[in-house]
């Protein structure tokens, strides 16, 4: 059962004013060895402006098959900014006892290209030392027009992953444990480095259930559909060119909506 502890964070950085697991058991895992609040401490003279938040509640948006830019619509360039958080901003995101803490976390705000063939901009929480891979890998992304539906701090669903997913939401920090079989671990997302991206487009499947539960069409991989990531797509370039794995090539459940730093 998918049993994600889950935030209370908001929906963009009102300080970033720009624009801005992979193992051949096939579950998400987290790798504890050597995973330290210091091993993810932010670096000398890394200070950023501390993320506030605004929170806007959404609704399932609609299917888009939109794969083509608007005609005449010159998009911006890629932009991202990263902001600190505080556990205030964080809310339920995060909890004592979580294998990271606030000061090691980032708000990334950056650019990412619609299914309404525009850009649009969005915020990631992120580990410190998973910055400069997550902002290259989205840069990547934007240039090969690859379609988000929407980047939003999972606490704008009210900390209910499952209703993040259902809405098509692209998300990373959280403070859960692994959504697999056996013992309790932490996930990749506890640590702030793994990202779920059109989750809808790209659901997870763990022993016959999928994940969210309304996206079983799209567990047909051969019918490549926009927002759909498989072998070779700009996301799968994007994150490898970082070093980054994809839960896709998972042998038994495989999680196509999830990059992370580890593979797992």
């Amino acid at each position: 059962m998918r049993t994600r502890r889950l935030t209370a964070l908001t929906s963009i950085v009102a300080s970033c004013v720009a624009l801005a697991g992979c193992s051949s058991g096939g579950h998400r895992t987290a790798n504890l060895a050597g995973r330290t609040q210091a091993s993810l401490s932010a670096p000398p003279g890394s200070a950023a402006p501390t993320a506030t938040w605004t929170f806007t509640p959404t609704a399932t948006p609609t299917p888009s098959t939109r794969r083509v830019p608007v005609p005449g619509y010159v998009p911006p360039p890629f932009h991202s900014a990263v902001a600190s958080v505080t556990a205030a901003s964080l809310g339920k995101s995060w909890h004592a006892g979580c294998p990271v803490g606030p000061t090691q976390l980032r708000a990334l705000t950056l650019t990412y290209w619609g299914f309404d063939g525009r850009a649009h901009t969005g915020t990631l929480i992120v580990a410190t030392v998973a910055v400069p891979a997550m902002r290259e890998a989205w840069r990547r992304m934007y240039v090969g027009r690859f379609p988000v539906r929407k980047v939003i701090p999972i606490s704008a669903y009210g900390g209910d992953d499952n209703k993040s997913m259902a809405a098509d939401n692209t998300s990373a920090f959280n403070c859960r444990y692994a959504v697999a079989n056996g013992p309790k671990r932490w996930s990749e997302h506890a640590y702030g480095q793994a990202v779920d991206i059109d989750p809808y487009e790209n659901p997870y499947t763990l022993d016959g259930r999928v994940y969210p539960p309304g996206a079983t069409t799209y567990t047909h991989r051969q019918n490549v559909r926009p927002g759909m990531i498989v072998a070779g797509s700009v996301p799968v370039r994007a994150f490898s060119a970082v070093g980054w794995g994809w839960g896709g090539r998972w042998s038994s459940s495989p999680d196509y909506q999830h990059f992370s730093a580890s593979g797992q």
